[in-house]
């Protein structure tokens, strides 16, 4: 089992990065709660990190915080809950976010996340609950995500705004969907912010 991962950021096109360690590059996914606090393409990174087997391909997955990464590891283990789609669960929000709506039952805002439906969203909040029943509000700080305020910027990419769009597609939004959820973003953010006002701005709605 990889566990965690130290090195180079040799490319980062959301959701995926590529870290270099030791001359051997590694292909992650990650979620944009976890790229929007990395820093640019050619310095150094450190990522919590969950290898998932299956018959035709070893899939890494990236996380910025141990506490990421364990909620990611409790959502797959919930029925009907792939690794994709608990990818796009920590898109939407963060670990902190996540709580509130377990402990609140607010199942309509997990229903504004791609492929969650009403019955997921229940089935999520009874199934988390249980999971973690220690979990209080008290506890929110230590779930708190780390600042993206001190990332440094990603290189310069040709097309930001087509890169967020084709993010929000892999994360399972329709095209049409994506589109509009990009309208009137600030065409001058990066690409991960770009793609993280995008996701706020559909969750607020």
């Amino acid at each position: 089992m990889i566990g965690r991962l130290r090195g180079t950021l040799l490319d980062k096109q959301p959701p995926w990065l590529v870290v270099d360690v030791a001359g051997v590059g590694y292909e992650l996914e990650a979620s944009m709660t976890t790229l929007v606090t990395l820093p640019g393409v050619g310095e150094g990174v450190s990522l919590y990190t969950h290898l998932v087997v299956r018959d035709d391909a070893h899939l890494l997955y990236g996380f910025a915080r141990e506490q990421e990464r364990a909620l990611f590891r409790a959502l797959i283990r919930v029925n009907g809950i792939g690794p994709k789609l608990a990818l796009a669960i920590l898109s939407g929000m963060d670990e902190t976010a996540f709580m509130h709506c377990v402990m609140d039952d607010d199942a309509k805002a997990l229903t504004r996340l791609p492929g969650v439906g009403k019955k997921t969203a229940e089935r999520l909040i009874i199934e988390m609950r249980d999971r973690f029943p220690h979990w209080e509000r008290s506890d929110a700080a230590a779930f708190a995500p780390a600042g993206a305020a001190g990332a440094s910027a990603a290189a310069a990419r040709q097309d930001p705004l087509a890169d967020a769009e084709a993010a929000l597609v892999s994360l399972g939004y329709k095209p049409a969907e994506a589109t509009k959820m990009l309208a009137d973003v600030d065409e001058g953010l990066s690409t991960e912010a770009m793609i993280k006002a995008a996701l706020t701005r559909r969750l607020a709605g």
